[in-house]
């Protein structure tokens, strides 16, 4: 793999665990926050900046990683239920597990 495909796919992983409830680093990560998340991409976007603005700029740099994840909020639950799980097999994203619970949290404040 490229070294530009891993970064977009560790981007992309990024981006599809941005609204996840925490916990990717555990051995059973809780989906449930994604996959039934009434947040919209700009309130993700303004919890993640709120939260870490160099990464809400890796993301917003990226144009396939914010299609992806406005392809990701958009999505039905179970559609999201599989980009989640595809996302989560992303070793760079356990990094994020953190960041993601905090905008999980918080999101539907913006």
């Amino acid at each position: 793999m490229s070294m530009t495909t891993k970064l977009v796919a560790s981007l992309c992983g990024a981006a599809a665990t941005l609204i996840v409830g925490g916990g990717l680093a555990s051995a059973t990560p809780d989906t449930n926050a994604i996959v039934n998340s009434t947040c919209s991409y700009p309130q993700v976007m303004a919890a993640l900046n709120a939260q870490d603005p160099a990464v809400a700029a890796k993301v917003s740099s990226n144009p396939l990683a914010t299609a992806w994840l406005q392809q990701l909020v958009a999505a039905p639950p179970p559609q999201r239920q599989v980009m989640v799980d595809q996302a989560a097999g992303v070793p760079e994203v356990q990094q994020y597990s953190g960041l993601i619970g905090q905008v999980a949290t918080s999101c539907n404040n913006y």
